[in-house]
């Protein structure tokens, strides 16, 4: 039976993150919600998304299908429902569309703005899923405690150095894992590093926190509970509840905490924001859905950004600040909390950044990964979500 992660309308509010993939590509926890159902049901999966966004993640359906609904993460309560799912059933929970069973003629047809052509089944349980920004670095320690369990269950760590320091029982290294004279403690939360990943002398690591294969760790590095460093990642400095997808580097000093970063992005040396207002009012985040700022609920809020996205050295973000897809911030002074893509400039001013220009240098940066290439897929992608946002660079 194959299953199909499809994008409600969490795919608008989730933006910019989810211009360049689909809900269930995003990463909370240690892996991605896509790789959380593969794991749990042992089974591949496809994508039903945006159309310029299929050829890179391409749908494949098959004689049984399961569609579930990309934003939701799964727990036991959730598989056991989905599992009892008759042909032609779907699960809800008051209006969120989690999943239905279908074969193959009618998968062909499925639009999950049609749930009431399906044979409803309530679900009453509680289950993490995801609407907006802020909801990854929310949710991050809940889903990394979630996937720890899932990924190390009846399995041994590695051993490390002894010139290391364990605080707490919940530590978990893949084999190449390498880590010198560092302090993990995980008494409020596991701590997962992946394989060929390394942890430089002098770091302090606190739970929960999961760093991701082929990713790095700096000299000196203050790292606290809720944060997830992805794939192919650096960072230094001082890091908290917050999260990197993949390809990025946060290198330097600096202070990155509630806060989401996408992938291909560099915050240059120096970079802080700010993630709680001099008046402790309740922070507000744009939204591309209402073009308005929302109220978040939260006092904590910090940084999101979208993939390809870059900052100059000492950039400083406002409580609260939105960079979109393939922006260039650099200058003196706090720019605006809301950076449209593909925007250059700063506190001073922004002008349009040209596709070919940001192409150029998204060239030069897949070229630093042997196994990445900048191909035609991903140009189009991009150019695609440079054409959805122009009339956010209209002023300009």
């Amino acid at each position: 039976m194959a299953i199909i992660l499809f994008d409600d309308n969490a795919q608008h509010t989730l933006q910019p993150l989810t211009f360049t993939r689909p809900v269930a590509d995003l990463r909370i926890g240690i892996v991605t919600i896509a790789q959380k159902w593969a794991t749990c049901l042992k089974q591949s999966y496809s994508f039903l998304t945006r159309g310029y966004l299929q050829a890179k993640f391409p749908l494949k359906i098959s004689e049984d299908n399961i569609f579930i609904n990309g934003s939701v993460c799964p727990d036991e309560g959730l598989l056991e429902a989905i599992y009892n799912l008759g042909i032609g059933e779907a699960l809800i929970k008051d209006d969120l569309f989690i999943a239905v069973k279908l074969t193959e003629g009618d998968a062909w047809a499925f639009n999950s703005l049609n749930q009431a052509i399906y044979a409803p089944v309530n679900y009453t349980g509680n289950f993490v899923s995801i609407k907006y920004p802020e909801d990854i670095f929310k949710n991050n320690a809940t889903e990394i405690a979630n996937d720890f369990k899932l990924i190390t269950n009846g399995r041994t760590s590695a051993q490390l150095s002894s010139t290391n320091t364990f605080i707490g029982d919940d530590f978990f290294a893949e084999e190449g894992a390498e880590a010198e004279c560092s302090t993990f403690n995980s008494k409020s939360g596991p701590i997962y590093l992946a394989k060929t990943t390394q942890v430089w002398e002098g770091t302090n690591i606190r739970g929960a926190f999961a760093l991701c294969n082929n990713s790095q760790v700096k000299m000196g590095t203050k790292i606290y509970g809720g944060t997830t460093v992805g794939p192919y990642c650096r960072v230094g400095g001082e890091v908290n509840n917050a999260v990197l997808w993949g390809y990025s580097a946060k290198g330097h000093e600096g202070y990155l905490g509630n806060s989401v970063v996408g992938e291909w992005c560099n915050l240059g040396a120096d970079t802080n924001n700010s993630n709680l207002k001099n008046n402790y009012s309740e922070v507000k985040l744009w939204d591309y859905t209402t073009q308005h700022y929302r109220k978040t609920g939260l006092l904590f809020c910090g940084l999101i950004m979208g993939d390809h996205s870059k900052c100059g050295i000492n950039t400083m973000f406002n409580t609260g600040t939105v960079v979109g897809v393939n922006a260039n911030v650099f200058g003196a002074g706090y720019p605006p909390n809301f950076i449209p893509d593909f925007s250059w400039g700063g506190a001073d001013g922004f002008e349009v950044y040209s596709a070919k220009k940001a192409f150029e240098t998204n060239q030069k940066v897949f070229e630093r990964r042997e196994h990445r290439e900048f191909n035609q897929i991903e140009q189009d992608i991009l150019q695609t979500v440079f054409e959805l946002t122009k009339s956010y660079r209209s002023n300009f």
